[in-house]
């Protein structure tokens, strides 16, 4: 079966004043469906750009995504834009939720009632945003993420954030959401610890792959 996300020697620059600083710099690796798998990094690493580019949000400037067997880089803006809301699902570190709704507005109604039970904020579904506690807010834009049913999860930094306690319920609900629902799931940190509850880590410095083996982690994950 093949990969349900590809990466070929993806390049990627920003340009600041008349000089090109490389974000990524031919990076390669693959995800297998129904991986959870967590890229690694420091602040500056290329990480976040990675998530940016495949999430179809940014493109890159030479190499291939190819994401359930569709080349991001061969698509149009419009073609990119249906394929990213059918085959994915976003975690941002900063929530993303509109101020004005409350929380049931800012998800879909796509069995709503069994994933607000399974993240535990179905009392607290008429509050907006302001309203609800940082571990609050980040379970709602889980939510918000896994009511389609995508086939990918893409969360940038979840558990940026949050203390210790909620940082630790996200992360089992991204796990939950990948072995029980069978999505997979492709998080973005700088924390070895959240790295802990994938099933193995990308590390990446300077724009660049630094265990091109992607070896799974030597420690024994948390059940």
């Amino acid at each position: 079966m093949p990969a349900i996300i590809e990466v070929t020697e993806v390049q990627k620059n920003y340009r600041v004043g008349k000089v090109d600083v490389p974000a990524l710099r031919g990076v390669t690796f693959s995800v297998e469906r129904g991986e959870f798998v967590a890229i690694l990094g420091p602040s500056g690493s290329g990480k976040s750009t990675m998530f940016y580019v495949l999430g179809g949000l940014t493109r890159a400037d030479s190499g291939h995504v190819v994401i359930d067997g569709a080349d991001f880089t061969r698509l149009s803006d419009a073609e990119r834009t249906r394929l990213r809301k059918s085959k994915i699902g976003f975690v941002f570190q900063k929530f993303n939720l509109l101020p004005t709704l409350d929380a049931k507005t800012n998800i879909d109604r796509d069995y709503f009632q069994r994933i607000t039970d399974l993240l535990g904020i179905s009392k607290r579904l008429m509050h907006r945003p302001s309203e609800l506690s940082g571990g609050e807010q980040q379970r709602v834009a889980l939510a918000r993420a896994l009511i389609n049913k995508p086939a990918i999860i893409l969360a940038d930094e979840p558990t940026g954030n949050l203390d210790t306690r909620n940082s630790e319920a996200v992360l089992d609900l991204l796990r939950h959401s990948n072995k029980e629902l069978g999505q997979t799931v492709l998080m973005i940190t700088h924390n070895p610890e959240a790295a802990e509850f994938a099933d193995r880590s990308i590390h990446m410095r300077d724009g660049m792959i630094m265990d091109p083996a992607q070896e799974p982690h030597l420690h024994p994950k948390k059940d």
